[in-house]
């Protein structure tokens, strides 16, 4: 009997050790793992090329809002707000934010997913992708800023004409507003 217990125990140790040494695909990925996936997907030279390539819309944008509001706004508000944009978009912490995003691809992704996106993403397509990546986010950026103008003033249009409702309403029926509230 002491000689089964002691095979038996024998093979649950080997088969314990064998199963620690065995990596699953469906194993959590790991720190490393991650920042591999990132390196190989030169993630922070991405996103830097990504912000490059929508400061051009996003200056088209504001140089729009100036031309509505020129006659509000002094000269050289947009030589000032460009050089702001501009600061703010070279100071951006890209290796603070690299490692945030870490955590959020380890709970998402597991070592096998990692591993599969590495493996394309280290092909010369997967390597194209990743640097055209930009120019296709900025076209793509560009289309779709008319819709989003469009979009944008028509919701605006539209809270401004639900809130003229709500201020009538509560005219009429004698209530407060919110400012008369916190006074």
């Amino acid at each position: 009997m002491k000689h089964i217990l002691l095979t038996v125990a024998l093979c649950l140790g080997m088969c314990g050790s064998v199963a620690a040494q065995q990596t699953p695909a469906d194993a959590p990925a790991t720190k490393e793992d991650i920042q591999k996936y990132l390196q190989i997907m030169h993630s922070r030279d991405m996103m830097t090329k990504m912000v490059e390539a929508m400061s051009k819309p996003m200056h088209q944008m504001m140089h729009e809002q100036y031309l509505k509001d020129k006659e509000k706004l002094p000269a050289d508000f947009e030589a000032r707000m460009s050089k702001m944009m501009d600061d703010m978009l070279k100071s951006f912490p890209w290796d603070e934010m690299l490692d945030a995003m870490v955590p959020v691809y380890q709970k998402h992704l597991t070592k096998g997913d990692v591993n599969a996106l590495a493996a394309f993403y280290s092909t010369a397509t997967g390597q194209k992708l990743i640097k055209e990546m930009p120019q296709i986010t900025a076209e793509a950026m560009q289309e779709m800023l008319p819709w989003m103008r469009k979009s944008m003033d028509a919701m605006t249009q539209r809270m401004q004409e639900e809130i003229a409702v709500m201020v009538r309403e509560s005219e009429s029926k004698g209530g407060k507003t919110g400012a008369q509230i916190n006074n």
